[in-house]
């Protein structure tokens, strides 16, 4: 496949990855689908303060895929100067793609603020697998810990989940143009080939 081609393709699958993020990160925001949690930042979880799904998998991501994609609508394999900046946008694609994937997996990790029975806001799995060999995430029977707001813990198992899947294919993705674009820059337009004798 021509670079520009593929750098067309990345830059379009870059799109709904990045509004994919921004969604789930939003949705985080609202746990139990209610919007009372969100009125005082206390009783949401600081990893999803961080906004890695917003600004690291989302924003971050916008703006390489609007570049990677115009690059790779230019022609068949477009300009050297054009892949030249399509590396650049995709490191910073990655860049925000990393955020997020590390903000995810601590909150995956970390587990939910959630009121307890003795009414106190915290975080009742923080430090869970230290105190064992495996963490909440393998003990559903755990999750029932937080009484308030109902199911946040599976809330949040499925939605950072979505985040680490959205983000790495977005890492991946970002990597991949990298080398894209320096084939790109390393062999230049394909469209004298193309031309031929008249």
């Amino acid at each position: 496949m021509c670079t520009g081609k593929c750098a067309k393709c990345i830059g379009a699958a870059l799109f709904p990855l990045a509004f994919l993020c921004i969604v789930a990160n939003l949705f985080l925001f609202f746990p139990d689908f209610k919007v009372e949690y969100v009125e005082d930042p206390s009783k949401i979880t600081p990893e999803v303060l961080y906004l890695g799904g917003i600004i690291g998998g989302g924003i971050m991501i916008l703006f390489p895929a609007v570049h990677i994609h115009a690059t790779g609508s230019g022609g068949c394999c477009t300009n050297r100067c054009g892949m030249f900046l399509s590396i650049l946008f995709a490191a910073f694609g990655a860049l925000g793609s990393g955020y997020c994937l590390i903000i995810s997996i601590l909150g995956l990790v970390n587990g939910p603020m959630c009121e307890v029975k003795n009414q106190n806001w915290t975080k009742p799995f923080l430090g869970s697998s230290e105190d064992s060999e495996q963490s909440y995430l393998f003990y559903p029977e755990t999750w029932s810990k937080c009484t308030n707001p109902a199911n946040v813990v599976l809330f949040n198992v499925v939605l950072f989940s979505l985040l680490i899947a959205f983000s790495t294919i977005e890492l991946i993705l970002c990597t991949l143009q990298m080398v894209n674009g320096l084939f790109g820059c390393l062999c230049g337009t394909c469209g004298k080939r193309r031309a031929g004798p008249v």
